[in-house]
């Protein structure tokens, strides 16, 4: 990181801090900046605009007569409680404006909530750090590395919950380098959280192939060739508001993160990469309100024709999910826990057909210790589109499975020990010859099975009855180690669900204007 990203992390973090000690998490602290940032970029572009003709002139805030002199310049003139209340209703009335999400605006202002009680903190913030600093022309190496350091610095804070939104960036950039995406590709991220995965990709297209893009190359990533969905609207936010500062999108364009149940209904469009890391947790679930004012939650299956199988389980709903995201040529890397790779019933079937109707060709193997969820271990699925299957009798796309044994030996901590891009590097060049090889085609063919990476046949796991894909690691589990893996699995799942349940039932207060106790916020 750059020393002026670094010194703005620290300035904001600092602040962070500050309002901590008046209730406010550091989550929530990011929520309030993201919007506190847009209206001084909204500013910034208006003073930029002046020299336009009015034509050309496209204002990011409402550009009607009651507006005038509204967003940030007000903000500027206020302190005491008369700021507190114009930062307040200037909230509200912009949440007002694009209910639809329309804009990008519209995504971040809707239903905003100023969590600052504390008017001279406010004021602290918005005259002190936000105003001293250019944030639309400034360096996105500057201010978008700042904000995603912000991101990194929150999912520490688990008592907030905020670790579940945050991959480890150097297995991201790892799982990018090995897709290999080009300037032609369109891009998705079906969980997308803060969107670390959006921006790995979109970066590495810029470095790879910048002097060689054309105008209207670039131009359509800021127009939908590259975009995300997430559940949570706040963590949504948060994803617009990163896309932005790394100079992804418009202020007054249309939003790139769509904002609802990616696994409700079958995706509209298609994409040639798909990444995701879809939280942990095995159970999809809704929140009901009783007449008796009692809330519970609810099991949800997704009942869609472009599924495989009907299932609860949140993570297999998620593979079939992404498998029908793939255009007929599209590639995709997905971070699932080892539950998927062995898990009976519907799994079994579900894990069949991804062998048959896709090419499952590679599968690394991850050691525990790297996520925020404690005791967790993954795997990257990396599949690519395959032509329909003729007959039941044609044999499984996927040919050969090439595992990558990244565990045994290997012990990470998120701070004494944490993973490092060497970690990976001999897993990218011999598996996808990263830095030698310029095609994946080419680096698949030259392969070779030997130390962590093993090759197992296709078809011969689609023919078993249990397709058990637990499988290439050089030193298996022993069975204490299976059992105390499944009770932690359990209790992770556990975890999970609850602080799920929390989460919600904080969103539902805040859609019902209901106050909670301060107890209860504070642990979730």
């Amino acid at each position: 990181m750059k020393p002026e990203a670094r010194r703005l992390v620290d300035r904001l973090w600092n602040y962070c801090n500050v309002l901590r000690d008046d209730g406010v998490s550091s989550l929530e602290y990011l929520e309030q900046l993201s919007f506190l940032v847009f209206l001084k970029m909204a500013a910034e572009k208006d003073v930029a605009d002046k020299g336009l003709s009015k034509e050309k002139q496209r204002p990011v805030l409402p550009d009607t007569e009651e507006w005038q002199g509204r967003g940030w310049p007000e903000l500027l003139e206020l302190s005491g409680d008369k700021l507190e209340e114009a930062y307040t209703q200037l909230l509200t009335d912009l949440g007002k404006q694009d209910e639809g999400h329309e804009s990008t605006l519209g995504l971040i202002f809707h239903r905003a909530r100023n969590r600052i009680q504390n008017a001279a903190n406010l004021r602290r913030l918005i005259v002190d750090l936000i105003e001293n600093e250019d944030w639309l022309e400034s360096s996105k190496d500057i201010k978008g590395d700042a904000y995603e350091a912000l991101i990194a610095r929150s999912a520490e804070d688990t008592k907030a919950g905020a670790g579940q939104y945050f991959t480890p960036r150097v297995l991201i950039e790892s799982i990018v380098r090995c897709m290999r995406p080009t300037p032609e590709d369109t891009i998705t991220d079906p969980a997308c959280g803060t969107g670390g995965f959006l921006l790995a990709t979109h970066g590495y297209i810029v470095d790879t192939y910048g002097e060689e893009m054309s105008v209207e190359e670039s131009a359509r990533f800021d127009e939908g060739a590259i975009w995300g969905t997430e559940l949570v609207p706040a963590t949504a936010r948060l994803a617009a508001m990163n896309l932005l500062l790394h100079g992804i999108g418009r202020p007054d364009g249309k939003p790139l993160i769509d904002v609802e149940d990616a696994l409700a209904k079958a995706p509209s469009k298609r994409a040639s990469v798909v990444l995701a890391n879809p939280p942990f947790g095995k159970k999809s679930s809704i929140v009901i309100t009783h007449g008796d004012g009692t809330v519970s939650r609810e099991d949800m299956s997704y009942h869609r024709k472009d599924f495989w199988e009907t299932t609860t389980n949140k993570q297999f709903n998620f593979v079939q999910h992404i498998a029908s995201l793939l255009t007929d040529s599209g590639r995709a890397a997905v971070i699932l826990p080892d539950n998927v790779l062995f898990e009976g019933g519907r799994g079994t079937n579900i894990r069949r057909e991804l062998l048959k109707r896709f090419n499952l060709h590679t599968m690394l193997r991850l050691p525990a210790g790297i996520f925020y969820a404690g005791g967790v271990k993954a795997n990257v699925l990396f599949f690519d589109a395959a032509p329909p299957r003729r007959s039941e009798d044609e044999p499984p796309h996927t040919q050969q499975l090439w595992v990558y044994d990244l565990r045994t030996g290997n012990r990470f901590t998120l701070k004494q020990n944490p993973l490092l891009p060497g970690h990976l590097e001999d897993f990218e060049k011999q598996v996808f010859g990263v830095g030698e090889c310029g095609e994946i085609g080419d680096a698949v063919a030259r392969r070779k099975p030997g130390g962590r990476l093993q090759v197992f046949d296709g078809a011969e796991l689609a023919a078993t009855k249990d397709v058990n894909l637990d499988i290439g690691l050089i030193e298996p589990d022993s069975e204490e180690a299976v059992k105390a893996k499944s009770l932690s699995e359990l209790t992770l799942a556990l975890s999970a669900d609850l602080r799920g349940a929390l989460l919600e039932l904080e969103h539902l207060a805040a859609d019902l204007e209901v106050e909670l106790p301060p107890l209860l916020r504070e642990e979730s």
